[in-house]
This record gives structure tokens, sequence and C-alpha cells, in this order.
């Protein structure tokens, strides 16, 4: 018999810091692992909500929830695991240590991902760094893609 599907979403929250985008890490005491904020999601809810819900949860943080980056999945014990990811602009609130999270970090992209454990956070660090730096090429809208394309 098959194990149901284990159903998360997280966030990669980020600021801009005084060298450009910074990204959140939290740190699992439980795990002794550095990741990015995720959880599972609770009967009924949507992805996007749980996203956002966990985020606050585990860091404090809320924002402005961003375009979605990807999935991942892999197994735990409980079964087959799949996670959702955003990106979450934040906008306010204030991290106090928890039985979930006891420490944060805000820094550069780069130096996340070489702080994270697993490989899959590695990868969403990645998308969210894409993703960042398309939204900075476009922020002047000079490099934005046209709104169509006439051929």
């Amino acid at each position: 018999m098959s194990r149901p599907l284990v159903r998360a979403a997280g966030t990669v929250p980020w600021r801009i810091g005084d060298a450009g985008p910074e990204v959140l890490v939290v740190h699992r005491p439980h795990y002794g692992d550095w990741t990015v904020p995720k959880g599972k999601l609770d009967p009924g809810e949507g992805w996007a909500d749980a996203a956002v819900r966990e985020t606050e949860e585990e860091t404090g943080f809320v924002g402005e929830l961003g375009p979605q980056l990807c999935a991942t999945a892999y197994a735990v014990t409980a079964g087959p695991k799949l996670v959702r990811y955003w990106l979450l602009r934040v906008a306010g609130g204030r991290f106090s240590p928890n039985d979930e999270v006891d420490e944060i970090r805000w820094l550069p992209v780069d130096q996340a991902r070489s702080l994270v454990l697993y490989p899959t956070d590695r990868a969403v660090l990645g998308s969210a760094a894409a993703q960042l730096a398309q939204q900075a090429e476009t922020a002047d809208g000079t490099d934005a893609p046209p709104s169509s394309v006439i051929v």
C-alpha cells in the first residue's frame, strides 16, 4: 500500500540589504540544519496560504507573496513529500526564537546557498536568485519584455 503524499509549502523571504537582495534562512534545532521556511498544509488549506502561514509561524515575518519559484519532491518517513515555494518580499514582523526555529540569518543568495544543508534547498535558492535578478533587470522597465509580439 502506498503512503499518501505529504503536501508542504514554503517561501524564500527577501529584502533589500546594504549590498543588494538578501534572503532569509532559518536554523531548525530539532534537525540541526539551515533551510528556508516551509511546512505542511493544514486540511483544506491552499498551497500559497500555507506558505505565508508557515513563514509567519516560523519567522514572525509577513510580506507580499511574489512569484512561485519551483517545487521539490523527496521521500520522508511519512511518504513522498512535495513542497512548492514562492518568493516573499518581507514587509514587516520580528523574529522571536521558537521551538521550530532558534536562529535566522539574512544573507546574499550565494552565501545562503553555501549555508543550507540540502541540495533541494540550494536549488530553491537558485530559483530565487534567478527571479530576483530578473526583477532587478526589469525594475526600470527598459529591459522588460514586450506586452505583445507581432509576427
